[in-house]
């Protein structure tokens, strides 16, 4: 069932993909739009029939991409580095001691652009097989469809561990498999995001250590004080912050970030 909903979610993308960009404005255009949409469509979802084996009306099809629209956002997300890049982010605000500071749309941003950066290659891959010889006319949309699902898969298969692939297949009582090109999605799916969390906090447990130390040592010292009706948070968070920048974390951080998914 995931990957019939992938395969269907990559078919909108890759059909809207080439009209957004040669898109132009005008009546003509919206007349030519609408036709080549219904066409699109028709190649798309052409395996689909009704009960009478007739093809569906273009309102049933055009249902059928607004729902898979839905879950489309959470399909591609969770299927590229951004899972791995948000949690990160997410557990050094944490450490920092820093309640709303990156704002959850800085981070938001930041986890989206830098996957952009990592993903590049493989959208790169799948514009150069899937979608521009589509665009051009060479290859079916099912074809364009298996070229996009190929390349995702690859990149996924590569960041997902072998235990955690075993676990999922047992579950699944599939069996083993030949290769990694084997592993179906709805497999593949789940044990790509669960090695991403897995990842994600063993990179979150290193980065909290150094400021776990600092604010260890600024409670010792206020205890020694007495001044023990003063929260260690509000003292240790300079000295964190001042860390941060001498190291010049972001740097660190995003360099070991994207190097993690070489």
């Amino acid at each position: 069932m995931i990957a019939r909903l992938f395969k269907a979610g990559a078919a909108v993308v890759a059909l809207s993909y080439p009209a957004l960009v040669n898109a132009q404005v005008g009546a003509a255009a919206v007349t030519g739009g609408d036709t080549a949409v219904s066409g699109a469509l028709d190649r798309a979802f052409g395996q689909l029939s009704g009960a009478g084996g007739e093809p569906l009306s273009l309102s049933l099809q055009l249902l059928l991409v607004m729902g898979l629209l839905t879950i489309l956002p959470a399909l591609l997300l969770m299927m590229t580095s951004f899972t791995r890049i948000i949690v990160v982010l997410a557990i050094l605000r944490q450490a920092l001691g820093l309640q709303q500071s990156p704002p959850n749309q800085v981070l938001i941003g930041i986890s989206l652009f830098l996957s952009l950066f990592i993903m590049a290659p493989t959208l790169e891959n799948v514009n150069q097989n899937a979608i521009a010889p589509y665009s051009a006319g060479q290859i079916g949309a099912e074809v364009a469809i298996e070229r996009a699902g190929d390349q995702f898969h690859g990149f996924m298969i590569r960041q997902t561990r072998e235990y955690d692939l075993k676990m999922f297949a047992d579950i699944a009582d599939a069996g083993q498999f030949a290769s990694p090109q084997d592993v179906p999605f709805s497999i593949l799916l789940p044990a790509f995001v669960t090695s991403e969390l897995k990842t994600a906090f063993q990179i979150g447990f290193m980065l909290f250590l150094p400021f776990l130390v600092i604010d260890l040592v600024v409670s010792s010292v206020l205890m020694s004080l007495g001044m023990m009706m003063m929260s260690p948070m509000i003292v240790s968070l300079p000295f964190k912050l001042l860390l941060f920048v001498l190291v010049d974390g972001w740097a660190l951080l995003m360099g070991s970030l994207a190097s993690s998914f070489g």
